[in-house]
Parts: C-alpha cells; structure tokens; sequence
C-alpha cells in the first residue's frame, strides 16, 4: 500500500504540472480580454435553474446521503463567472473486490465542488476541474481505489458560453425549440466498458483499463435564453429512448419555475427507475448489446442520477 500511495502521488505530480501549464494559457488568454470585456455595455448575463432527482440501484443497501444516489454522485455550484454542474457513476465492479464503488465517484464531485469557488477556477476549462480532482484523489495518503465515469459542465455566463468535459458513458444533452441541438458522445473501450478515470489496488494496475483526464471529449457551444440541459449518468440514457427524453425535455424549455423543473426531473428519472426494471422492455442498452451481438432484451438496472437546468437570461 506504501508503494502504491508513492506511485500515486508521481503520476498525480505529472498530471498536475501538464495541466497548470493549460491552466496557465488559457487563464493568460482570458486576461488580456480583461479590459475590453470591461468596456462593453452591459447586457443580461445568463444562468441555470436547476434541479437534481435520481435512484440507488439497490435502496435497501444505499441509504440517502446528499450528492449522491448509490455508486453515483452529483454536484452544483455558482460563482459570479458560472455555473458549474457535473455528474460521475463509480464502476460497480470493484464491490466483488471489497471496495465501496461510490467512493471514488464521491470523492471526485466533491473535490469539483470545491474548486469551482478556487481563484484558479478556469469557466472555460471543465477538464482542468476533472484533472484537478483526479490529482488530489491519487495524493490521498489513504488511497480511494476505484473506477469512475465523470462528466462535469460550466455555463461561463460573461460569453453565454457552455464547456464540457466527458469521460466515460455518463453524458449530457441540450434541447431548443424541441430539437436536440447538441449532446455527449459515449466514450467506450468496448461494449459496457466506458473510458473511466482509475485508482487499482496493488498488483491489479496492468488489468485494470485507466484513462487519463485529458482523454475527455471536450465541447463549446453558446446558449440561448430557454435551452434545457440535461446531464446524467448511463442509468439515465442506457434506459429511456432519446423520443421519450425528448418528449419530457420539451415541455420545460423556457421553464424557470423550479418546482415544475423538479416535477419534470422526478418524471425522468421514475421513467429510467421502471424501464431498467422491465425485463420485457427492448431498451437502449439492449439494442447496443444487439449491435455487439449479444442478445439481450430488458432494462439495465442501475443507479440513476438526472441534472436538469434551463437557461435564463
């Protein structure tokens, strides 16, 4: 275990030290905007209304504890720059290893969280938050060994501007004017085997698949007053239909009420807590399992976590 916290730590070091030179640029860049920004005339500057709803797998062993819904695990945060949201699912496997999947996942949204109120938080680089995170996890002087998928989003409200970092099969979509406009791609080594970011035991790292967090696919796009965001984990998209999530996205674009925004949410995420457990059901996850031939019919039971925002302006 000493061996693997000092191994930990050398790879954290590089990562921090690749990423403090992006941090650098891209800060520097936006800094010598500084004084133009200053002289524009003010205009609205936008925001999320956002709500959370999700399930535990098995709520029997997962007891409620805020920022998470079983192996999964969530976060929101503002500053006066942005607004950030994110989501990470820990890889259910290493339970048969006596490790607590939801740790990992855990640990990395909470680290998020924090940093976002940091003053090196960068609004245009979520990926620097992952790395970032991914860094101070691997230098715990206990080691939180797991697996986890993440996805996290910063809505930089001075260019009405949303970054994306994804990770893995957890993901995000935007809707207007009833149409998808712009969505994640899953990231996956194989079928059900997602890019995830990694802490194996000792003896276990050349079996164990870790990807880097600059293997996140990166996105920017504006936004416009109304747009609906959703971000979620794969017990969300494994398991409704894009058409049934875009029939329930549609009726909230403009919503800024955050009661209605919750009811749609909870709507959400109960449709992906029934359809994982509808055996007779030919879900997403079945369909790609049959595009992999592997014949497969039903829901994919799974914990479920749903971050829903609108913008407004």
């Amino acid at each position: 275990m000493h061996s693997l916290h000092w191994t930990s730590r050398m790879i954290s070091r590089a990562l921090r030290s690749s990423f403090s030179t992006l941090l650098e640029s891209a800060t520097g860049a936006a800094a010598s905007k500084g004084g133009e920004g200053a002289l524009k005339s003010a205009s609205p500057r936008p925001h999320f209304v956002s709500v959370v709803c999700g399930f535990a797998k098995d709520n029997l062993r997962h007891k409620y504890k805020p920022g998470k819904y079983g192996e999964d695990s969530w976060f929101k945060a503002s500053t006066e720059q942005a607004d950030v949201m994110g989501v990470a699912d820990g890889v259910g496997g290493w339970r048969s290893y006596g490790i607590d999947p939801g740790e990992f996942s855990s640990f990395l949204m909470r680290t998020c969280e924090r940093l976002v109120q940091c003053s090196h938080f960068n609004p245009q680089r979520p990926v620097n938050l992952l790395a970032y995170s991914y860094c101070e996890l691997m230098e715990q002087k206990k080691p939180i060994l797991g697996s986890s998928t993440a996805c996290v989003l910063i809505l930089n409200r001075e260019t009405k501007t949303v970054h994306t970092a994804n990770i893995g099969d957890s993901g995000f979509m935007v809707v207007r004017q009833g149409e998808v406009v712009h969505k994640s791609e899953e990231q996956q080594h194989y079928f059900n085997t997602p890019f995830q970011l990694s802490l194996p035991p000792p003896g276990h790292g050349p079996n164990v698949l870790s990807d880097s967090p600059e293997s996140a696919d990166t996105m920017s796009f504006p936004v416009e007053d109304g747009d609906v965001i959703l971000i979620a984990t794969d017990g969300v998209f494994d398991n409704v239909p894009e058409d049934l999530m875009l029939d329930v996205l549609r009726d909230v674009e403009g919503e800024r009420d955050p009661v209605k925004l919750q009811m749609t949410a909870n709507s959400l995420a109960l449709m992906a807590r029934t359809l994982s457990l509808n055996s007779e059901f030919l879900s997403p996850f079945a369909l790609s399992a049959r595009r992999n031939n592997i014949q497969a019919r039903g829901g994919k039971p799974d914990d479920i976590t749903v971050v829903l925002a609108t913008v407004a302006m």
